[in-house]
């Protein structure tokens, strides 16, 4: 009888025994996670919205000759820098040199014409004073010396016009600026005022494109704005809201073009660029939140645009019980590449931006630091 309770009891303690490692082992194999965090402070009462585009000159100015006439060599090329003064196109000079040539001729014979008509008006002028003559002669010939006197007047017009002719076949740069097209090719007649190429300034440039009316409506003449080159998004430049339509393009699509205030020797026309502008919050100021700190098991609904209103869930801090727990918030844009949270998180709650993808709801967790 001993013998059995003794065997019983030992078994019983080996069972005990058995039960204690078994929750010792449990507890080593669920550690308690450390937890990284942002606390949720209040941010500034603006969003910001970004729109795509391209960089184009804002004025782009035709070039022509005012003359017709046979074009020289031209060697322009598009993106080629000019200097203000540079001889761009020239039209051969023999036709004009040949006019100027006759003018000059036509000025001559007037002006001999006239010096004989004023000596015939001299001679009338002796002869009616001697009784002569009659006053109809002198009367004849000075109005013969008026009218040598018009055609000298006119040649010499013909003459300076020629002149003006031969210095309008050469065209020169009116400022300095890059070509932006070459419409015409070498030894081509051209008319007056037909396109040789176009011309822009170096400095001056624009982006145009469409917003909705929640936007447009914001937006006034000199709205300030930000340029951030899509080839290098370390490039950011000033901006300003140059033209505003007050018709949409399409429907509910308005118009809006913005003009680059500073210079940047990398920028170039036809580069795509970013535009952003900081608009003040529909609702209250709200938070900035690192995108690292939305869960992502969910989809964003296909009729929820850039910038409305869109479900962000995250997981919060919850200190009394040393836990995670999953939250709603509203998102409204983005801003320095943060998410601008307006509903469901509260200022000095702690929001976890590390490892979310491995936490869950009600997890026990360290809260290691916060992240500025």
């Amino acid at each position: 009888m001993k013998t059995i309770l003794a065997v019983t009891l030992i078994g019983a303690l080996a069972l005990d025994a058995c039960n204690s490692n078994t929750d010792a082992e449990a507890a080593i194999e669920a550690p308690v996670r450390g937890l990284l965090t942002t606390e949720v402070k209040r941010s500034t009462a603006t969003v910001q919205r970004r729109y795509p585009g391209v960089l184009e000159p804002s004025e782009i100015t035709p070039l022509s000759f005012k003359v017709a006439g046979k074009l020289g060599v031209l060697s322009l090329a598009v993106g080629q820098r000019v200097s203000q003064g540079d001889l761009l196109a020239a039209l051969d000079s023999e036709q004009f040199e040949t006019t100027i040539e006759n003018r000059v001729a036509s000025v001559e014979e007037a002006t001999a014409q006239l010096e004989q008509n004023e000596e015939d008006l001299t001679r009338q002028q002796t002869l009616f004073e001697r009784g002569a003559v009659t006053k109809v002669s002198v009367d004849q010939a000075d109005t013969a010396v008026k009218t040598a006197r018009a055609q000298v007047t006119q040649a010499e017009k013909a003459l300076k016009s020629a002149e003006e002719d031969l210095a309008d076949a050469k065209l020169f740069a009116p400022f300095d600026g890059i070509i932006n097209s070459v419409d015409s090719e070498s030894f081509a007649t051209v008319a007056s005022g037909t396109t040789i190429a176009s011309l822009y300034i170096a400095s001056d440039y624009e982006v145009a494109f469409s917003v909705n009316f929640d936007t447009v409506r914001q937006l006034v003449v000199g709205t300030p704005a930000r340029i951030r080159l899509a080839d290098d998004p370390t490039v950011t430049l000033q901006a300003v809201v140059s033209e505003l339509g007050e018709r949409a393009d399409t429907v509910s699509s308005f118009p809006v073009v913005v003009r680059l205030e500073e210079e940047n020797p990398l920028i170039r026309a036809g580069m795509a660029v970013e535009v952003s502008f900081d608009f003040e919050l529909p609702a209250e100021q709200g938070f900035l939140i690192p995108m690292s700190a939305a869960i992502t098991d969910g989809t964003i609904e296909e009729t929820s645009g850039p910038n409305e209103p869109q479900t962000v869930p995250m997981f919060v801090f919850d200190a009394a019980t040393s836990t995670v727990q999953r939250r709603e918030t509203t998102m409204v844009g983005l801003r320095e590449n943060q998410l601008l949270i307006i509903d469901g998180l509260s200022e000095g709650e702690h929001v976890a931006v590390a490892g979310v993808s491995f936490l869950r709801e009600g997890m026990q967790v360290k809260l290691l630091e916060t992240e500025d």
